[in-house]
């Protein structure tokens, strides 16, 4: 640990010579980067509450059919009048984060931009692409896969009960299990910061494996909706070629890496 540190503060140290922006400048550029990062996710609210009703019908879709399979009635409920309403805004307002994503993600972009050399920065184009592919893989295979597995599971382990699941309730649990996975989908993108700028070496990733096993399966643990190991192992497995994926991202990206390239070219 104390040598990633050492790691990083040089990182930070070699491109303090680089031709940059004072505080105040980087300031600025952050609250602008921000602004059109709001603006962007009001467009997209907009325009996803326009079509609420079908995302709502696609989010309930899973427990629909987790319900019907166990003759259950196929509908949620709610405890206050303004649940109704709060849902479909908490609706527009995911998928109109999911609708800006590609364009807050450039405005990320730019603003770490000018602390990168000139060579770095024709990577936005793989970055952009990478960092939405694996956000919408990890969104879909917990859809497809995970949250369904995980509703099945729930509903029939307290089949003596009658369920009342209410709409709020529901969207929380929704939004955890997708976003969650989303995010953790973006580990390989973690990893190409941290190996351009230096800080981590496919080495050291190799060299660490068995402490980031440790880390995904407890990191599994937390975000699996169902206390069952299979579920756990569910969403280990595309955590752990995640890692392997980031250990070859770390090899391409990492400056040593590169400078050896430009040697045997020259």
């Amino acid at each position: 640990m104390v040598d990633l540190l050492d790691r990083a503060r040089s990182a930070v140290g070699e491109r303090a010579d680089l031709p940059g922006m004072s505080l105040l400048d980087h300031l600025q550029e952050l609250r602008k980067r921000l602004v059109y990062s709001l603006i962007s996710i009001a467009v997209g609210f907009c325009v996803a509450y326009g079509f609420h009703d079908r995302i709502a019908g696609f989010m309930i879709e899973p427990i629909m059919r987790a319900f019907a399979a166990h003759h259950l009635p196929t509908k949620l409920v709610y405890l206050n009048p303004m649940d109704g309403f709060n849902f479909y805004l908490k609706i527009g307002l995911f998928g109109g984060v999911i609708l800006a994503s590609p364009f807050i993600l450039y405005q990320v972009w730019l603003f770490i931009a000018p602390g990168l050399y000139q060579n770095e920065k024709r990577y936005i184009v793989p970055f952009m692409s990478a960092t939405v592919g694996l956000f919408l893989a990890g969104a879909f295979f917990g859809y497809r896969f995970v949250y369904p597995g995980a509703l099945e599971f729930l509903i029939g382990y307290s089949k003596q009960f009658t369920p009342m699941v209410t709409i709020g309730e529901y969207m929380e649990l929704f939004s955890t299990v997708i976003l969650g996975l989303g995010i953790v989908f973006e580990l390989p993108i973690l990893v190409f910061f941290l190996a351009l700028f230096g800080i981590v070496s496919h080495k050291w990733l190799w060299k660490n494996i068995r402490y980031a096993i440790l880390i995904i399966f407890i990191i599994a643990g937390i975000i699996t909706p169902t206390p069952d190991p299979l579920s756990m192992c569910i969403f280990a497995a595309p955590m752990l070629v995640l890692y392997l994926v980031s250990i070859g991202v770390a090899y391409m990206v990492h400056p040593d890496h590169r400078n050896k390239k430009k040697q045997e070219a020259a």
